[in-house]
């Protein structure tokens, strides 16, 4: 018996912020975000970036987190750095979600960004910031290739 087909968000593309902070999401994230989920995102600050998780992958999250906070209560400050700031963004009628100022500048995101799908959520980073911690250089594909060998991917 056949099951529904997984949706996962994959690629990446470039995209300019409006002037009251609305992201355009891609069509194929939106298809997964319609097709799978119910439209609503979770984006939390995370290092340089924005991630934004589906409603229900990031309340699987949630209580992930919250269950090994009792095996590794070291986990505490980070735990409520991602849960207190994260935002519901609801996608509007065109597609987009409206970012709001302090998760911006809590991530350095400015108007131009790249949106990466990572499969169950995406990342929003800034253009310039992910050229230049983000993109790979040669020595990562190199390395890349030997951990891949090594699994038996190559």
């Amino acid at each position: 018996m056949l099951q529904n087909p997984v949706n996962h968000f994959r690629g990446r593309s470039e995209h300019s912020l409006d002037g009251k902070g609305r992201l355009s999401i891609p069509a194929r994230f939106r298809d997964v975000l319609r097709k799978q989920y119910d439209g609503r995102l979770m984006v939390t600050p995370w290092n340089k970036c924005l991630r934004a998780y589906p409603l229900p992958q990031w309340e699987k999250m949630e209580m992930t987190l919250l269950a090994n906070l009792r095996e590794q209560p070291d986990m505490k400050k980070m735990i409520s750095y991602m849960i207190g700031g994260v935002a519901e963004c609801v996608l509007d009628k065109q597609g987009r979600i409206l970012l709001a100022p302090k998760l911006r500048e809590e991530c350095g995101i400015g108007r131009e960004v790249v949106l990466s799908g990572v499969m169950t959520y995406f990342e929003i980073l800034d253009k310039v910031a992910w050229e230049v911690d983000s993109k790979p250089t040669p020595e990562d594909f190199a390395s890349f290739e030997v951990s891949l060998l090594k699994s038996g991917l190559l």
